[in-house]
């Protein structure tokens, strides 16, 4: 079904520079898109795409307008990325026929789970008993949900997600594990989105919390009575392990891991790959990860600082001795 300009802009705001009539039957990237087609340019650095695209219309800012070539519409707006998020929904909302509600004929639903009647439980999920999926929340096929775990409103779920499995603990009794009961829960907020396969383990005693409107991509593993603050999101293969506390509005990039029982505060962004071994107090972007290199120039780099402690304490002593 195609969404005319008129329609977009009335709905999303914005300069409109062109044909309002225009009809458009998709969105698509810079590169590929035809006249059919509505794009956008955020990043300078695909600026060059711009002259040669061949997209009915474009989302710019005001600092990209001039770089169009003639001919093709343009939505003029302030944060075209914002916009081009905004658009994808507005998109998604007209396609749809109906979004689906209740539970799928192949879930299984304990009878002591509350499930919301606007919800969705997808194929193949499983609610365990105290369990309770809030309202307008969609749980895609082979969500897990455990026992007593609460689900927010408008949460998303995607496919294979495990909430509330054990935490990972155990007390060593000589040569063997004690397996310590996971007691807690699993309390995720509202407007959560969870990406395919990631885990959520439940609390040992207390928890485990994802506040309202954190963002978890897939493959994210986070352990037991972790606490995540609102607005927090996080990229694939991200690991937060047991009792972490990390704060609002912080980012966390692909394969970053946040060692046990340390605290991030609010609007510290993590650099991908990077490992956190000590508590952060401060906002700002922090980064771990030593610099890709040829493996000989990296076997010698690591070499060095394996020596750097000595080299400190030969620096002190120079230090000292200059002093006297």
């Amino acid at each position: 079904m195609p969404i005319t300009l008129a329609f977009i802009v009335e709905t999303l705001g914005g300069e409109l520079v062109g044909d309002p009539l225009l009809e458009l039957q998709g969105l698509a990237p810079l590169e590929t898109a035809q006249a059919v087609h509505i794009s956008f340019l955020s990043n300078p650095r695909y600026q060059g795409q711009l002259h040669t695209t061949q997209a009915g219309c474009v989302i710019v800012s005001s600092a990209m307008q001039a770089l169009a070539p003639v001919g093709v519409a343009l939505i003029v707006t302030g944060n075209p990325y914002l916009y081009y998020a905004r658009l994808t929904q507005l998109w998604r909302l007209h396609q749809k026929r109906g979004a689906a509600v209740g539970v799928h004929a192949s879930a299984v639903v304990d009878p002591q789970a509350r499930v919301d009647p606007s919800a969705f439980v997808g194929p193949l999920c499983v609610v365990e008993r105290g369990a309770r999926i809030g309202p307008g929340s969609v749980l895609k096929s082979r969500v897990t949900v455990g026992e007593d775990c609460v689900i927010g409103a408008r949460c998303i779920l995607h496919s294979g997600v495990v909430i509330g499995a054990d935490g990972f603990g155990f007390a060593q009794d000589g040569d063997r594990w004690e397996k310590i009961e996971q007691l807690g829960a699993v309390r995720i907020g509202d407007d959560v989105e969870i990406g395919a396969n990631t885990c959520i383990d439940r609390g040992a005693l207390q928890d485990t919390v994802i506040e309202d409107g954190v963002k978890l991509d897939n493959l994210i593993q986070i352990g037991h009575n972790v606490h995540v603050g609102r607005n927090t999101a996080m990229a694939g293969c991200a690991g937060v392990a047991g009792s972490a506390t990390i704060g609002p509005n912080c980012t966390v990039g692909g394969g970053a891991v946040v060692l046990g029982h340390l605290t991030i505060a609010a609007g510290v962004h993590i650099s991908a790959a990077t490992v956190v071994t000590k508590s952060i107090s401060k906002p700002g972007q922090y980064t771990g990860v030593f610099p890709l290199d040829d493996n000989a120039s990296w076997e010698r780099n690591a070499a060095t600082l394996k020596q750097l402690h000595t080299l400190r304490d030969r620096i002190k002593i120079l230090e000292k001795e200059n002093k006297a």
